[in-house]
């Protein structure tokens, strides 16, 4: 059995043949992972993980395939007219990214479409011009990955309420939803179809797991009520998954938030999210989670990446993967793995301590 196919059956609670694993590494520790292992340059591969990523170049943090959506001859300048005194980048929807010397993944946000007025000036926006784009680069991208025997993970999160926000700015994005102004409808439903367009084209591909989120959970509490993200997030949120699922009907579908996401996860269910991530222990319980969730949707994360990786021990790290495992069961439903990036502070020991773990798990499992 492939990796791929051990994957999608762990995904879809019908065994656990082994547990799998996997990761995402910081820029620098992707640099001390080749000095550690000279001419290596993949560390999924070293590692095994059972999967590779294809980036979604309508993902709001994915700068290295701006060139890929036909150029607008946009100045950007033009939307920001308080002017910029320092170094910036914009991403694929004209959003402005200051870098922040504090963190290697997030940046300061800018943000184009704090100061419009009207639905007219929504209208007028240089919006990305995804169906004029070449697509026909993905299906030999995800035919490579397959050849390895390899699942293709799209990501595709800042699906909705995130991409929305970037451009708005939370704060009058939050005013225009509780004034029930109709720019936010406007915007949903914009950021909502060219969301569709692209989930197509990833089912087209032949992608195995579309990785959509947008993170509606706070440390200790959601973003926003249940009854705000089912008006506003919710309807819109069933058509991306829709058009994936109309395509290629035994796609996956994996769904992102960081922080406390518990009261949404009903309603995740209920549209076809069949894998939640990243299940983040600083804010909620995986096995309070599994017990009350378990049997309707897997799970992929639950290895805290602001507590236990920087400051954990190795030990610490083998008993909560071996805990969340044994949690999980033989049926499956979860690939036990860090909830998010792996920063600078992450001592090298405790990765190498993760990658034992499953391993040592697996052993187990065969006496």
């Amino acid at each position: 059995m492939t990796k791929k196919e051990q994957l999608l059956k762990l995904y879809r609670r019908e065994g656990m043949e082994q547990a799998l694993l996997g990761m995402h590494f910081c820029p620098s520790l992707e640099e001390e992972f080749k000095n550690r292992y000279p001419g290596k340059t993949d560390y999924l591969e070293h590692f095994g993980a059972p999967y590779r990523i294809v980036y979604d170049p309508g993902f709001a943090w994915n700068f290295e395939e701006v060139w890929r959506i036909p150029e607008r001859n946009v100045d950007w300048h033009t939307y920001y007219p308080d002017g910029f005194s320092y170094d910036k980048k914009f991403d694929g929807w004209g959003v402005a990214h200051e870098d922040n010397p504090n963190s290697e993944h997030m940046t300061r946000m800018h943000h184009p479409l704090k100061n419009i007025k009207t639905v007219e000036d929504l209208e007028a926006y240089p919006w990305p011009d995804f169906e004029g784009m070449d697509f026909s680069y993905l299906p030999e991208k995800v035919k490579a990955i397959h050849d390895q025997g390899l699942a293709v993970f799209v990501w595709a999160e800042c699906t909705i309420w995130e991409t929305s926000w970037y451009l708005r700015s939370m704060d009058e994005l939050f005013v225009d939803m509780a004034m029930e102004d109709e720019k936010a409808e406007w915007l949903f439903d914009k950021i909502t179809d060219l969301a569709c367009f692209r989930a197509r084209k990833f089912a087209e591909a032949g992608a195995d797991i579309l990785g959509l989120g947008d993170d509606i959970g706070m440390q200790d509490s959601p973003m926003m009520s249940p009854e705000m993200y089912q008006e506003w997030l919710k309807p819109r949120l069933v058509k991306v998954i829709a058009a994936a699922k109309e395509v290629k009907p035994d796609i996956l579908v994996s769904y992102h938030s960081c922080g406390f996401c518990k009261p949404f996860i009903g309603d995740l269910i209920e549209i076809g999210v069949d894998i939640l991530n990243p299940i983040q222990p600083e804010c909620m319980d995986f096995k309070e989670i599994f017990e009350e969730f378990g049997g309707r949707i897997s799970f992929n994360g639950t290895l805290g990446t602001q507590t236990l990786f920087p400051h954990g021990s190795p030990e610490d790290i083998r008993n909560e993967v071996f805990r969340n495992l044994e949690t999980a069961g033989d049926k499956g439903g979860l690939l036990c793995c860090p909830t998010h990036m792996l920063e600078p502070e992450v001592p090298w020991d405790n990765i190498e301590a993760y990658a034992s773990a499953i391993t040592e798990f697996n052993q187990l499992r065969e006496l």
